[in-house]
C-alpha cells in the first residue's frame, strides 16, 4: 500500500448524523465536499499519494469520489478501500450499492479486514485505517460517542496527524478532539 508517511485515512459521519442526511444537493453538503476537496488537494501537494477509505456511506464515500476525480489528473494518487466485511453494503439503497460497487471497481486495491460480519469488524477496520496511515482526515460533529470519535481517539493514541472538519461550520482544526 505504499509508504505509511504518504498515506491518509478517512473517517467521518454517515448520512444519519449529517443535517442534510442523504440529500447531497443540499448546499451544506456541497460546501463540505468543497472543503474536503481543498484538504485532500493540500495533502497531495504535501506529498500524500495513498488514500485509505473505509467505504461507509457519507464521509468515506464522499472522500473516495474526490480521490478518484483527482486521480484522473494525477495517476500517482491511489485509493485503497478497506472494508470491514463482504456484507458492508447489503442493507443500503440500490443506488448507494451501485455507487459503492462502482468505487470498488475503480479502486487501486480492496482489502477485507474480515470476510464475514462479526461484532468488532468495523472497529477492526477503523483501527486498520489508522495503523496504515500517517494522517487521519475526519469529518466530525463533536459527539463523544460513536465510531468517528473512537477512531480519532485511536489516531491520537497512535500519534497520527489529525485534521478535523466540522460538517456544520466547515472549520478545519488539527490535532484531534
Amino acid at each position: 500500500m505504499g509508504l505509511m508517511n504518504k498515506a491518509c485515512a478517512f473517517t467521518g459521519h454517515r448520512p444519519s448524523k449529517l443535517p442534510w442526511r442523504y440529500n447531497e444537493t443540499d448546499s451544506r453538503c456541497v460546501a463540505l465536499k468543497m472543503v474536503l476537496t481543498e484538504q485532500i488537494t493540500a495533502l497531495i501537494e504535501a506529498g500524500v499519494t495513498q488514500f485509505l477509505s473505509g467505504m461507509a456511506e457519507g464521509t468515506d464515500i464522499f472522500c473516495s469520489e474526490i480521490v478518484l476525480a483527482l486521480r484522473e489528473k494525477n495517476p500517482k494518487i491511489k485509493l485503497h478501500c478497506i472494508l470491514p466485511c463482504t456484507a458492508q453494503a447489503e442493507k443500503w439503497s440500490v443506488s448507494s450499492q451501485e455507487l459503492y460497487r462502482s468505487i470498488l471497481g475503480r479502486a487501486d486495491s480492496v482489502v477485507y479486514v474480515s470476510r464475514d460480519y462479526h461484532e468488532k469488524c468495523i472497529l477492526d477496520r477503523n483501527r486498520f485505517l489508522v495503523e496504515h496511515a500517517a494522517t487521519l482526515l475526519a469529518v466530525y460533529n463533536g459527539e463523544q460517542r460513536g465510531g468517528t470519535a473512537a477512531t480519532i481517539r485511536y489516531a491520537q493514541k497512535m500519534s497520527r496527524e489529525i485534521m478535523v472538519i466540522n460538517p456544520i461550520t466547515l472549520l478545519v482544526t488539527y490535532g484531534g478532539i
